[in-house]
């Protein structure tokens, strides 16, 4: 009787141990197959590269490499004594201008009060004269301007807030008008850009909450879906010389799922994470159940009046905004004041 029973436990027991081995290994199909979430993720900034609009050498720098800047803040300043002299020139030839302006004027009014007792020729002329005078006068006038805007921009400034890159200009160099010198990171662009399986864009919405883990960090960044990308490139499809679409007839019966990029704007950041564009990250979207009936429409990046609140966070890591993350799009800021780096990204 007791071996009776001690082989009901057992068979009880392996049901029960092969029951749950079966339902961990459904979750575990169902999160890595369908779940929406993948390793393929980075952290991403808007990068402005800073071309002077002159050419000339750089007499001082006022920035150091990997440097948090301002906005309007001086980074470099280009040699002034070129464009002062072309300012000085300008205003040299509109003040020849002006004069023989004025004795046109004065000739043309001496012909005006003699009447009759002047040719209608020469009257023509004088008028004339003083016509081409006042446009002579408004193209040195435009060319002051002109000099005056380049000796302005010989003054190189930022056009936003963020970071430096690794190498700032020397003093002496010779830059070219157009040519980038160097690059700011923009502290007020910091996102994190996924890049999900086809498969799994079922899963994501417009505004739905996300878990950003990135790599090295111990602590998950809260952010929502701000938007999914509207078209990927198509390899298969090239255009011929005959401007007729060149489709590759050959077929690989292996079909690899492609990669739909998709972006999430960030909501809370923990105070000691460092925010550096191009690491690595994994992205995980919540249940859209969440955030069902409050989505914007397609494409909508920011949400107006009420709904949308604007999270400003500064300093040399970034803080907390927000105590629970936004279902709607946000127009939210991070800022830090780590330098911009690139981390290679791991693939899922």
């Amino acid at each position: 009787m007791k071996k009776t029973w001690f082989s009901v436990g057992r068979i009880l027991l392996t049901l029960i141990v092969v029951a749950l081995a079966a339902i961990v290994l459904w979750k575990l199909v169902g999160y890595y197959m369908f779940a929406p979430w993948t390793r393929d993720g980075h952290v991403r900034a808007d990068v402005i590269q800073i071309a002077p609009d002159v050419s000339g050498l750089i007499t001082s720098v006022e920035v150091t490499d990997s440097q948090q800047v301002s906005k309007g803040q001086v980074l470099f300043v280009i040699d002034h004594a070129r464009y002062a002299l072309a300012l000085r020139q300008a205003q040299a030839t509109a003040q020849q201008r002006l004069a023989t302006l004025n004795q046109a004027r004065r000739e043309d009014a001496r012909n005006r009060q003699l009447g009759n007792l002047v040719a209608a020729e020469i009257s023509e002329e004088s008028r004339s004269r003083v016509e081409a005078g006042e446009a002579a006068l408004a193209d040195a006038n435009v060319a002051i301007d002109t000099a005056r805007l380049n000796l302005q921009r010989a003054t190189i400034v930022s056009p936003v807030d963020g970071y430096l890159n690794d190498r700032a200009p020397r003093a002496g160099e010779f830059v070219a008008a157009g040519h980038a010198v160097l690059a700011v990171v923009d502290m007020h662009s910091f996102r994190v850009d996924g890049y999900f399986e086809e498969t799994k864009l079922r899963g994501i919405a417009i505004g739905q909450p996300v878990d950003i883990t990135v790599m090295g960090e111990p602590n998950a960044l809260r952010g929502h879906v701000q938007s999914i990308v509207a078209a990927i490139e198509d390899r298969d499809l090239t255009q011929g010389s005959n401007l007729l679409p060149n489709v590759n007839p050959a077929f690989s019966w292996v079909r690899l799922a492609q990669r739909i990029p998709v972006r999430v704007a960030l909501d809370e950041v923990p105070a000691d994470f460092r925010m550096i564009a191009g690491r690595t990250a994994t992205v995980s979207v919540r249940d859209l159940s969440l955030a069902k009936g409050r989505q914007p429409a397609a494409g909508s990046v920011a949400a107006s009046g009420s709904a949308a609140s604007s999270n400003s966070v500064s300093g040399p890591a970034v803080a907390s905004a927000a105590s629970t993350p936004a279902l709607v799009p946000a127009s939210t800021t991070v800022t830090t004041s780590a330098p911009a780096a690139s981390v290679p990204g791991a693939s899922k």
